[in-house]
């Protein structure tokens, strides 16, 4: 890859945090951005110029479904890819992410070997 993709990642939990940043930047040579709620990733979005969304679908106050809502509605973003993390894996649940636009949806516990991995072949497929 030529460019380094850039990843505005929104999660709430800073555990998930934590292994997300070592998993994307130090294993997979991503440059990543992260926002603790869905706030402070709309108020933030045009700052960082993200190439690509990675938002937890539960959290507190706003939701993943909510914040991309927020951040598609900022100028400039509306067609930024998205892939979900959560740790509802039904079917159902799922499909509806993907109904929403969604480019993929990766389940937690997510192993932080693979998960740069899994988010370069998403972007390279769009």
């Amino acid at each position: 890859m030529a460019q380094r993709l850039t990843v505005l990642h929104v999660e709430d939990d800073p555990d998930i945090r934590e292994i997300a940043l070592i998993a994307l930047e130090t294993v997979g040579g991503l440059t990543v951005i992260q926002c603790a709620s869905g706030p402070e990733a709309i108020a933030r979005v045009a700052e960082v110029k993200p190439d690509l969304f990675l938002l937890d679908l539960m959290m507190p106050g706003m939701s993943g479904e909510e914040t991309l809502k927020g951040l598609r509605a900022v100028a400039g973003f509306a067609g930024t890819p998205t892939i979900f993390m959560t740790a509802k894996a039904h079917s159902a649940d799922i499909q509806r992410l993907i109904d929403l636009g969604a480019a993929a949806v990766i389940t937690k516990p997510f192993d932080p070997m693979t998960l740069a991995q899994s988010i370069v072949e998403t972007w390279t497929r769009l």
